[in-house]
């Protein structure tokens, strides 16, 4: 697999990504390398990474706890003071070897202290291989809402070896499906119906490099999300909101984030069909494809009411405005789209039909 530039770092995939990573750290001289991990990671991934890394260097593993739940400020604080206690400095790096968590957090915790230190990320999961290798967002949740505070900074190099899959179950892998199917929604119809027809997780390499090639295009033409940028948003107005909402119900089974960004597919493609022209059968077809691998959520007045009710945090609201993407057709997006609120309570009705 070719490696993916950027312009500030590559991406690089599987035995040539050690290659890559290894010449990285001889030649950067760090003083210390933290590798910040989840217990998952801590168990599974870490042992593998370590026995790819060429040379004698100052490792210190920092481990948090796993789950979209930990990922806060709080987490951030606890992990800042370890650095402290172990006396980094300027010259010192971190290595993000885990999830989106892990990703997220670690990225955010080494753009602020010290006013900013290097970081690798080296993504494990499915979701974190095509979603958070591109594009520097870096972040944490305010309470249950999704990426409230962060900053977009690029990490030094980022190492997606494929074998972290094998870590993985299929609840996992699913998840991070859903923001390939997205890919294909936003920008490639061919994509699209090559991946809704794998069923069985075959060529995942060749997929995940087409998604990260696809993400890594858009991000180079906007890297601040100021435009084009906000396509890869499609799905994630509704999504995120249904996501934030399981993350702090006492009723409800946390959901993963590619399962709630399903639910907010279907939700916007309905969206989409009432408002940008996408045709019956397109929005029939992303219906079946995500209830084919998505189990189906019940939602109650009283959660759609909740549901809606964040929508008025999502980022990408300006001046009192929740700003949608939507699809003309499958592969062909639409940015900035104001929706009426009777529309949004439709679309959770034709989810439940």
């Amino acid at each position: 697999m070719n490696s993916i530039t950027t312009p500030t770092y590559a991406v690089h995939f599987n035995e040539k990504a050690y290659v890559a990573l290894n010449k990285h750290l001889a030649k950067a001289n760090y003083s210390k390398i933290f590798v910040l991990v989840d217990e998952n990671t801590h168990n599974c991934c870490l042992p593998i990474f370590m026995s790819k890394i060429e040379g004698e260097y100052d490792f210190e593993i920092i481990e948090i706890e796993e789950g979209e739940i930990n990922k806060n400020i709080t987490t951030c604080t606890q992990v800042w003071e370890v650095l402290s206690e172990l006396d980094a400095d300027r010259k010192s790096a971190m290595i993000n070897l885990g999830g989106g968590v892990v990703t997220d957090l670690g990225g955010f915790v080494a753009s602020c202290f010290k006013r900013g230190i290097d970081f690798i990320n080296v993504p494990t999961t499915l979701l974190s291989m095509v979603d958070a290798s591109v594009g520097g967002k870096t972040g944490v949740d305010l309470g249950p809402l999704k990426n409230q505070v962060g900053v977009i900074n690029q990490p030094q190099i980022v190492v997606v070896d494929t074998d972290y899959l094998n870590t993985l179950d299929q609840r996992q892998l699913n998840s991070g499906y859903a923001e390939m199917l997205k890919h294909g929604l936003i920008s490639n119809a061919s994509y699209w119906e090559t991946l809704k027809g794998n069923t069985s997780f075959d060529n995942l390499d060749e997929y995940i490099l087409t998604s990260v090639s696809i993400k890594n295009e858009v991000v180079q033409q906007d890297p601040t999300e100021q435009h084009l940028r906000k396509i890869l948003n499609y799905g994630h107005t509704l999504g995120h909101a249904v996501e934030s909402y399981f993350l702090e119900s006492e009723e409800h089974d946390l959901l993963l984030h590619g399962e709630a960004i399903a639910i907010g597919m279907i939700l916007e493609g309905y969206l989409s069909f009432k408002l940008t022209g996408l045709s019956k059968n397109a929005l029939e077809d992303i219906k079946a494809t995500f209830l084919g691998r998505y189990k189906k959520i019940s939602f109650g007045q009283k959660d759609i009411d909740t549901i809606l009710g964040l929508l008025k945090f999502d980022k990408k609201n300006s001046h009192g405005n929740i700003n949608f993407v939507l699809l003309k057709s499958i592969g062909e997006p639409a940015i900035d789209i104001k929706v009426a609120p009777e529309l949004l309570e439709q679309a959770f009705a034709y989810y439940a039909e």
